[in-house]
Protein backbone atom coordinates (compact mmCIF):
# COMPACT_ATOMS: atom_id res chain seq x y z
CA UNK A 1 0.00 0.00 0.00
CA UNK A 2 2.90 2.35 0.73
CA UNK A 3 4.04 1.98 -2.86
CA UNK A 4 0.72 3.41 -4.03
CA UNK A 5 1.16 6.34 -1.64
CA UNK A 6 4.65 7.05 -3.01
CA UNK A 7 3.56 6.76 -6.64
CA UNK A 8 0.63 9.09 -6.01
CA UNK A 9 2.83 11.65 -4.26
CA UNK A 10 5.36 11.62 -7.08
CA UNK A 11 2.60 12.06 -9.65
CA UNK A 12 1.16 15.02 -7.73
CA UNK A 13 4.58 16.64 -7.48
CA UNK A 14 5.28 16.10 -11.18
CA UNK A 15 1.91 17.68 -12.05
CA UNK A 16 2.75 20.62 -9.78
CA UNK A 17 6.13 21.35 -11.38
CA UNK A 18 6.08 19.65 -14.77
CA UNK A 19 5.03 22.78 -16.64
CA UNK A 20 7.52 25.13 -14.95
CA UNK A 21 10.00 27.07 -17.03
CA UNK A 22 13.52 27.96 -15.87
CA UNK A 23 12.63 31.15 -13.93
CA UNK A 24 10.27 29.21 -11.65
CA UNK A 25 12.89 26.52 -11.06
CA UNK A 26 15.47 29.18 -10.17
CA UNK A 27 13.21 30.92 -7.65
CA UNK A 28 13.87 30.36 -3.97
CA UNK A 29 11.68 27.69 -2.39
CA UNK A 30 9.18 28.90 0.18
CA UNK A 31 10.90 26.84 2.88
CA UNK A 32 14.62 27.51 3.13
CA UNK A 33 17.18 29.42 1.18
CA UNK A 34 17.70 27.13 -1.80
CA UNK A 35 16.21 27.20 -5.26
CA UNK A 36 13.22 25.07 -6.10
CA UNK A 37 15.46 23.11 -8.47
CA UNK A 38 17.96 22.42 -5.68
CA UNK A 39 15.14 21.27 -3.43
CA UNK A 40 13.76 18.83 -6.01
CA UNK A 41 17.24 17.56 -6.85
CA UNK A 42 17.80 16.91 -3.13
CA UNK A 43 14.61 14.83 -3.17
CA UNK A 44 15.79 12.90 -6.23
CA UNK A 45 19.09 12.17 -4.45
CA UNK A 46 17.33 11.08 -1.27
CA UNK A 47 15.10 8.63 -3.15
CA UNK A 48 18.14 7.31 -5.04
CA UNK A 49 19.87 6.80 -1.66
CA UNK A 50 16.87 4.89 -0.33
CA UNK A 51 16.93 2.69 -3.43
CA UNK A 52 20.63 1.95 -2.99
CA UNK A 53 20.04 1.09 0.65
CA UNK A 54 17.12 -1.21 -0.23
CA UNK A 55 19.24 -2.99 -2.86
CA UNK A 56 22.29 -3.26 -0.61
CA UNK A 57 24.29 -1.20 -3.09
CA UNK A 58 26.59 1.77 -2.45
CA UNK A 59 25.04 5.20 -2.67
CA UNK A 60 25.93 7.20 -5.77
CA UNK A 61 25.45 10.84 -6.61
CA UNK A 62 22.63 11.62 -9.01
CA UNK A 63 23.98 13.97 -11.67
CA UNK A 64 22.64 17.49 -11.67
CA UNK A 65 21.71 18.02 -15.30
CA UNK A 66 22.22 21.37 -17.01
CA UNK A 67 18.51 21.74 -17.66
CA UNK A 68 16.28 21.87 -14.57
CA UNK A 69 13.30 20.99 -16.76
CA UNK A 70 14.55 17.38 -16.59
CA UNK A 71 14.02 17.17 -12.82
CA UNK A 72 10.46 15.78 -13.03
CA UNK A 73 11.72 12.98 -15.26
CA UNK A 74 14.63 12.26 -12.91
CA UNK A 75 12.17 12.06 -10.04
CA UNK A 76 9.96 9.62 -11.91
CA UNK A 77 12.94 7.40 -12.74
CA UNK A 78 14.33 7.18 -9.20
CA UNK A 79 10.85 6.60 -7.75
CA UNK A 80 10.26 3.78 -10.24
CA UNK A 81 13.65 2.30 -9.30
CA UNK A 82 12.74 2.42 -5.61
CA UNK A 83 9.39 0.72 -6.19
CA UNK A 84 11.08 -1.97 -8.31
CA UNK A 85 13.57 -2.66 -5.50
CA UNK A 86 10.71 -3.91 -3.31
CA UNK A 87 11.84 -2.13 -0.14
CA UNK A 88 10.17 -2.54 3.24
CA UNK A 89 7.17 -0.36 4.06
CA UNK A 90 9.18 1.93 6.32
CA UNK A 91 11.45 2.94 3.42
CA UNK A 92 8.46 3.57 1.18
CA UNK A 93 6.83 5.60 3.94
CA UNK A 94 9.99 7.68 4.36
CA UNK A 95 10.14 8.34 0.61
CA UNK A 96 6.47 9.32 0.52
CA UNK A 97 7.02 11.67 3.46
CA UNK A 98 9.99 13.29 1.68
CA UNK A 99 7.89 13.80 -1.46
CA UNK A 100 5.05 15.37 0.52
CA UNK A 101 7.45 17.66 2.39
CA UNK A 102 9.03 18.78 -0.87
CA UNK A 103 5.63 19.56 -2.37
CA UNK A 104 4.81 21.69 0.64
CA UNK A 105 8.17 23.47 0.57
CA UNK A 106 7.87 24.45 -3.08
Amino acid sequence: MRGVELARGVELLVRQVGHWQQPRWSAIASAGNVSRADLVHRLVQEIANLTADAEGEPRRGVPRLDNDLALPDQLRVVATDLLAAGPPDEILARAATEVAATRTAL
